[in-house]
C-alpha cells in the first residue's frame, strides 16, 4: 500500500477495532513502537493515524503514556431545541444523577448585570449542578435565574428539573433561546468536578433563555465533557 494511504488504513483499522471493542475504552493503545512493527512502517505514519484518531474522538494523548481510548457512544445535543438535561437523559434510556454544588440567592457582580439585563439590586438565583450520566460527571451546569420570575427554589426543585418547576408548578411558558458554543480549557472548578482526562477540552454552551413574553429570565453556562457529547442541527438551503 501506498504511504499516502497507508495511515489512513491503519487509522481505519484501529478505529474499526475501538468501535468493536476489541480495544477497551480507558486503556492505552499499543506504543507507538510497538504499532510501527505491528504495521511495518514509520512512526511518522503511525504519528499521522493517531493524529487523525485524536481528531475524531477515538483517542486521548496523554503525554509520558500514550494513547488511552475513548468511549466512542456520545450523546446527540440538539442545538436548535430547548432540551432540559432529565428531558435528554431519559431519550437516551440512560441513568442519570443530579448533585446540586451550590444555590445562592443574591445581586451580581456588574459583569452578569450586564449579561442578564438587571439592576444592580435585583435579587438572582446562582445554581451549580453536577450532571452525571452512566455514573460519570460529565456537564457542569451554572444557572442565574431572575428571582422575580423563579420564586421559591429549592434544591430538591434543581436536584430534579428546574424547567418543569417553570413550566407546570410556575405556569411559565419558556419560549425560545439564544445559544453559544465555544471550546475550551478547563477551569480549575471543572477539573474538580467533572470526570476529565488531562489535557481535555470543554465544550461550552452559553444560553440566553426567555419566557413567551419576550422577557430574559435564565442565563446557562453548561460546561461538556467534549468526548460525550455531539450537537447536532438539522438546516434546510434556502433558495
Amino acid at each position: 500500500m501506498g504511504t499516502k494511504r497507508k495511515y489512513l488504513d491503519i487509522y481505519e483499522e484501529i478505529a474499526r477495532g475501538i468501535r468493536n471493542e476489541q480495544f477497551q475504552p480507558h486503556v492505552l493503545l499499543p506504543s507507538e513502537h510497538e504499532l510501527t512493527s505491528m504495521y511495518e512502517t514509520s512512526r511518522e505514519t503511525i504519528r499521522k493515524a493517531l493524529n487523525l484518531l485524536s481528531e475524531h474522538g477515538y483517542i486521548q494523548k496523554i503525554q509520558g503514556k500514550g494513547s488511552v481510548v475513548l468511549e466512542t457512544g456520545r450523546f446527540d445535543f440538539p442545538v436548535s431545541g430547548l432540551v432540559s438535561f432529565k428531558e435528554l437523559a431519559e431519550q437516551t434510556g440512560s441513568t442519570s444523577e443530579t448533585h446540586v454544588h451550590s444555590l445562592t440567592l443574591s445581586t451580581l457582580p456588574p459583569a452578569l448585570q450586564h449579561v442578564l439585563e438587571v439592576q444592580e439590586t435585583e435579587q438572582v438565583w446562582e445554581v451549580k449542578r453536577q450532571r452525571k450520566m452512566d455514573g460519570e460527571n460529565i456537564v457542569l451546569d451554572i444557572d442565574y435565574l431572575l428571582e422575580r420570575w423563579v420564586p421559591g427554589l429549592t434544591e430538591d426543585i434543581c436536584a430534579d428539573s428546574i424547567y418543569n418547576y417553570v413550566e407546570n408548578k410556575l405556569k411559565l411558558v419558556i419560549s425560545f433561546a439564544r445559544k453559544e458554543i465555544t471550546i475550551e480549557k478547563p477551569t480549575e472548578e471543572d477539573k474538580q468536578l467533572l470526570d476529565l482526562y488531562p489535557d481535555s477540552s470543554i465544550a461550552v454552551v452559553r444560553n440566553y433563555v426567555y419566557l413567551d413574553n419576550a422577557e430574559l429570565f435564565q442565563y446557562t453556562e453548561s460546561r461538556h465533557r467534549s468526548d460525550k457529547f455531539r450537537f447536532i442541527d438539522f438546516a434546510r438551503r434556502h433558495r
